[in-house]
């Protein structure tokens, strides 16, 4: 299988399956001199993880992060940083009765059709589970933008099926399992989930991820568009059928006299852009959405085929979230790490040199 690793001068190539012996990553082009330790990556893992709360899949990993390469006397050492989580809690026998059918809106068919063999296990390589090493990577990117530019990036949920918030506040946000802005609507997601569960249904959600502090310059004019980049990298997340950078698709609707960031001495009037000018940061904060769609696997009978072709019902047991997107956001924000880190570095590397033409108005 191609296309396990993205990024330039920082690149992640990812590999295991959802119930393999362990998953991994390889980070490469991490700069030397970074601070890197075991528990810098405890916290954002247990953000992402599984069975934190009854609205989630309620498999239990350790998610403990081996540091095998890369680090010495606990700095960074500019070789690869290769990371491993040993899977802990898998349970292959629930997918037992998939190992002739093709589960509908699931990657099973596809799989089959490009590489003629599948791993029917939690869905092998596609499984969500991959996921957690890009939480991993990220964890590193997050900490080098924070401690070179002072970035910030942080994300939240802002749609599960027909509810949003009411009220918008980043400090309820880490403190419920929703990563949900207006904690006064806590109660009504609880129980939107807990009637999808007995329901054996699912639903998509929306997550939004701004990064504060970026200055202006990152990004490419044409091929190596900050904004492009950041959509491949989002869009690559499971689930994920939508991406939006800045006021996105709402941006129909809009007038140019109102679309358009008019800019003055004081900084820009509007961000409807999203933070990203013909590619290029703007200096503004950088604002993206990704809409993802409801769990395939779930528990009310579909049709589909099995190998032969023949009619089949499917039926997906085993251990499964209602709405991916409630663990979505710490995954969103490791993408938009890891890409912003790729081109600061890209910068860096032609660019750096170019000094300020015009005061910082953002």
């Amino acid at each position: 299988m191609s296309s396990n690793t993205f990024g330039k001068l920082l690149s992640v190539t990812t590999f295991g399956e959802s119930h393999g012996p362990a998953i991994g990553c390889v980070v490469d082009g991490c700069p030397p001199g970074l601070a890197l330790a075991p528990e810098d990556f405890a916290q954002d893992l247990a953000r992402r993880a599984t069975g934190r709360t009854r609205h989630t899949s309620q498999r239990r990993e350790a998610d403990v992060v081996e540091i095998l390469s890369g680090v010495y006397q606990g700095l960074t050492t500019g070789t690869p940083i290769a990371l491993l989580i040993r899977n802990t809690d898998a349970r292959s026998r629930d997918y037992d009765d998939l190992l002739d059918t093709f589960r509908p809106a699931h990657a099973d068919y596809t799989y089959w059709h490009k590489y003629g063999i599948r791993d029917p296990r939690g869905g092998g390589r596609s499984s969500a589970r991959e996921t957690t090493m890009r939480v991993a990577a990220g964890v590193i990117a997050r900490k080098w933008l924070a401690e070179h530019h002072g970035v910030r990036v942080r994300g939240c949920l802002t749609q599960l099926g027909g509810i949003t918030p009411r009220v918008f506040d980043w400090n309820a946000v880490e403190d419920n399992a929703f990563f949900w802005p207006d904690v006064a609507q806590v109660p009504e997601l609880e129980a939107t989930m807990d009637a999808l569960r007995k329901a054996g249904d699912s639903v998509g959600a929306r997550v939004e991820v701004i990064a504060e502090g970026v200055p202006p310059g990152w990004g490419e004019p044409i091929y190596g568009k900050l904004d492009a980049e950041l959509a491949a990298a989002l869009m690559g997340i499971n689930a994920v059928k939508g991406v939006e950078i800045g006021d996105g698709f709402a941006s129909v609707a809009q007038h140019g006299s109102q679309h358009r960031d008019e800019l003055t001495p004081q900084g820009f009037a509007s961000n409807h852009a999203g933070g990203i000018l013909g590619g290029i940061s703007s200096g503004q904060s950088i604002r993206c959405a990704i809409a993802l769609k409801p769990t395939s696997s779930i528990r009310i009978p579909g049709r589909s085929v099995n190998l032969r072709g023949e009619p089949v019902q499917v039926v997906t047991t085993g251990r499964h979230d209602p709405c991916v997107g409630i663990r979505a956001t710490p995954i969103a924000e490791a993408m938009v790490a890891l890409v912003l880190m790729d081109h600061a570095l890209r910068h860096r590397a032609q660019c750096g040199d170019v000094p300020p033409q015009t005061p910082r108005i953002a």
